[in-house]
């Protein structure tokens, strides 16, 4: 009989165990049971304590930071010719890791970072705009990979995302969500940044949580308060809010502001720090960089530098023009830089002054892939035309010189100064297959936790390594469950044993790199790479995956891949491949797909406004994105608007200084700006003053048709009667911007036209009706505005 009730009590004990394991691994955790005494009233009453939730002993805060498109040969700290004294700083109280690893791509790096998981097992094998219906490619984070955000937040934490967002899947973007997949619904309590993959830094659309707000710019910094500083400040306040509120409770703070990605806008405060500071060009300046690094001792002794590939230009190849051109590109670059590890300080210092910074695990990853690549073989003064397929004339550019890094650019470096970003390695952003596009520069500080500060790490990691870490530091397990939802393992290992031993052996053997055909498998030491078909500065192609060419290195003894062993080690590189189609299939790699613009099937996405050739708007309607609002390109289209009462100000707009368009009164008088890449404004004027009472004025676009971009005829109307008329020679066939927007009854963003925004309309507006006629273009034609609309989604990723 006690043999018995010993065996039921085990059995219990045992059960007893097991809920409170469950417990900690289910997310949410269950409700407690009730432990006070219910009688008939309150005086025999007892009540028990409310359950609150607090994080584990010990756990500190975590500043997780992001900068966007950096090489390993950018920032000074790694070797930059930029000084960048704020990751020095960081550097000196912590660890440089010299072996680190993206995916070579935004969105991807992003998802991986948040979720521990591989790209394509977090269903982002490719940026959001280009999502298709593959699992590995969808573009949707699935509800089985929850961000470390979520986790953090279910065991006490407080949440902070400021910054840069590109995982909201494109077609979910619009003010009518769905919202599951924006930060407050991932984990965040408060999220304050832009959506997508690039923005502009003097006029940004930025969003609180869910709603759109405008950048406030302090009184007297108008002239050089940019994005960049605005989410430094952002992600003080928040910090400062959240410690004079609840000290004891820690907090996540993921901040990843859009630098260093273009547009590269920058206050002139900064640009004239670095005028004729790169007229070495971009060779000279990666032996340079080189020397500084073996100086630094970020990369071996041994290092060889790796060669210019033949298909970018040497400098001294370029003319005087096209140095001068580029050169400014470059100082503008540079000084964005600058900016950024000065943004990173004042964070910095906030958490000194508060007393946290002691308490505050920071990991800075500076860049989500290597330096982009995409700004064509002579740099952009205005991005979007070159997105568009379009050819920037250098006469243009070199025009429009001192504007470069301000308002009315949108400026891009030249591929070869992003190849020199990249020292020591071969290639970039995009390329997964080489070091270039997905190894770049760790720094972490935790003071207290890490005794060798100031040294340096040479274990092999890669992105999917942080979420386990954050959770290693923060005595917290991975949940089996989510909110009702089955979780993937995480993928990556912690890294918290490299803080106290420089010499431990690395738990990452294997790791595979993918992207757009890509390709390599890390093994052991070794690594099988395969460059395959486009070049990044290519926006389409497909190639045959049976003609592609492998390369083989020896990490161990060749830190920059610059002695290809392929030849002398064939079973070692076959042994890698086939290595490389089992990682494919265990982490939804597969199909493999090297199309760019193209793989994208339009039928395959949501789409909010396909097939409408007929919008009516309300005022009040703003911020819509340019993909869910009327498309009028390349077709005849009209555009009226009932007036309850005249004023000036912008009546509808669309895009902005990039390009778009707006229909606004000014004086008086009905006026309709088209801006053609802001090289050239054609500006329609009414021949008389509208009446201040109710009327309804019209514009009417009679489109030339032949092809795209064509021109065609604009024409005004007042209650139906002729009041204007004029020309646009040629027009925008695939898209205005990256980040602009439409709006009715005002211009937010930067202007389109010649107004300061949002230049509100002083009177009242009734509605804005739309009217499309059929476009009428050939299948040629359709894919090339297919393909301009891909450019501009790959060139924000």
């Amino acid at each position: 009989m006690n043999r018995k009730k010993s065996y039921v009590i085990a059995l219990l004990f045992c059960a007893l165990l097991m809920g409170q394991a469950n417990a900690q691994t289910v997310l949410p955790r269950p409700d407690p049971p009730f432990k006070g005494v219910i009688g008939n009233t309150y005086k025999e009453s007892k009540p028990d304590k409310i359950p609150i939730i607090k994080a584990p002993d010990g756990a500190p805060n975590v500043l997780l930071i992001l900068i966007d498109d950096c090489g390993y040969g950018q920032w000074g700290t790694f070797g930059g010719q930029v000084p960048t004294p704020n990751l020095d700083r960081l550097a000196k109280s912590g660890l440089r890791y010299t072996r680190f690893h993206t995916t070579a791509l935004c969105s991807p790096t992003r998802a991986a970072l948040l979720t521990g998981r591989n790209h394509h097992s977090a269903g982002t094998g490719v940026i959001t705009e280009l999502g298709d219906a593959y699992p590995g490619y969808s573009g949707q984070i699935p509800k089985s990979c929850a961000m470390v955000s979520e986790i953090l937040r279910q065991n006490g934490y407080s949440t902070f995302w400021v910054g840069k967002n590109h995982n909201v899947p494109d077609w979910e973007t619009s003010i009518s969500g769905p919202y599951d997949r924006w930060p407050t619904l991932q984990g965040f309590d408060h999220f304050y940044g832009f959506i997508g993959g690039e923005c502009n830094q003097w006029q940004p659309a930025v969003y609180r949580d869910n709603s759109p707000v405008e950048m406030e710019v302090p009184k007297g910094k108008e002239s050089s308060y940019t994005l960049n500083d605005n989410l430094a400040d952002e992600t003080i306040k928040y910090i400062y809010q959240q410690k004079s509120v609840t000290r004891d409770r820690p907090f996540f703070m993921y901040y990843s502001p859009g630098a260093t990605h273009a547009p590269h806008h920058v206050p002139k405060e900064w640009m004239d720090k670095y005028k004729g500071k790169f007229s070495q060009g971009w060779d000279k300046y990666r032996e340079e960089a080189y020397q500084r690094q073996l100086k630094l001792g970020v990369i071996p002794s041994d290092t060889k530098l790796t060669s210019r590939p033949k298909e970018i230009p040497a400098w001294s190849s370029l003319s005087a023009d096209q140095k001068k051109i580029a050169e400014r590109l470059m100082e503008a670059f540079a000084a964005y830089t600058a900016q950024t590890d000065y943004e990173i300080g004042k964070i910095l210092d906030a958490l000194q002054n508060i007393g946290q910074l002691e308490n505050t695990l920071v990991i800075c990853e500076i860049g989500d892939n290597g330096s982009s690549m995409e700004g064509s073989l002579n740099g952009l003064f205005n991005e979007m035309l070159g997105l568009n397929g379009l050819q920037e004339d250098p006469a243009t550019v070199l025009k429009h010189l001192d504007e470069i890094g301000g308002p009315k650019s949108y400026n891009h470096i030249p591929v070869g100064w992003a190849w020199a970003m990249n020292t020591p390695f071969q290639w970039g952003k995009q390329i997964a297959s080489h070091l270039g596009g997905t190894r770049n520069p760790l720094v972490i500080s935790w003071p207290g936790h890490i005794t060798d500060v100031g040294g340096v790490r040479s274990q092999f990691h890669h992105v999917i390594d942080i979420v386990p870490t954050i959770l290693d530091v923060a005595h917290i397990q991975q949940p089996e469950e989510v909110n009702g939802v089955k979780q993937k393992p995480i993928e990556g290992v912690s890294m918290v044993y490299t803080f106290k031993d420089a010499g431990a052996t690395s738990p990452r053997k294997t790791q595979y790199f993918e992207m757009f055909g890509n390709r390599a498998l890390y093994n052991d030491g070794w690594i099988a790479t395969c460059r395959h078909g486009r070049l990044p500065w290519e926006n389409q192609g497909s190639y045959s995956f049976d003609k592609d060419v492998w390369e083989l290195y020896d990490l161990d003894h060749d830190f920059s891949e610059s002695n290809n062993l392929a030849s002398q080690n064939p079973q070692k590189l076959k042994e890698l491949q086939d290595m490389f189609w089992v990682e494919a299939k265990k982490y939804n790699v597969l199909p493999l797909d090297d199309r760019f613009i193209e793989r994208a099937d339009p039928t395959l996405r949501p789409s909010l406004i396909e097939g409408v050739t007929k919008f009516t708007y309300y005022p009040g309607t703003v911020r819509v994105a340019e993909n869910s609002s009327p498309n009028i390109k390349n077709k005849s289209h009209t555009i009226t608007a009932s007036l309850n009462k005249t004023g000036d100000g912008v009546i509808v707009a669309a895009g902005g200084t990039v390009a778009g368009y707006a229909l606004y009164v000014k004086g008086g008088k009905l006026i309709y700006d088209y801006n053609y890449f802001s090289n050239t404004h054609y500006i329609v004027t009414s021949t008389q003053i509208l009446p201040p009472g109710p009327c309804i004025v019209k514009m009417e676009f009679n489109y030339e048709g032949g092809g795209v971009g064509k021109g065609g005829t604009v024409t005004l109307y007042l209650n139906n009667k002729k009041i204007g008329q004029g020309r646009v020679d040629k027009t925008v066939f695939g898209r205005f911007s990256a980040d602009e927007t439409f709006d009715v009854g005002e211009d937010l963003g930067s202007p389109v036209g010649d107004y300061s925004a949002p230049f509100t309309f002083r009177g009242s507006i009734g509605k804005v009706d739309i009217d499309l006629a059929p476009a009428n273009l050939t299948k040629a034609d359709l894919e090339k505005i297919d393909k301009a609309k891909r450019n501009v989604a790959i060139g924000i990723e």
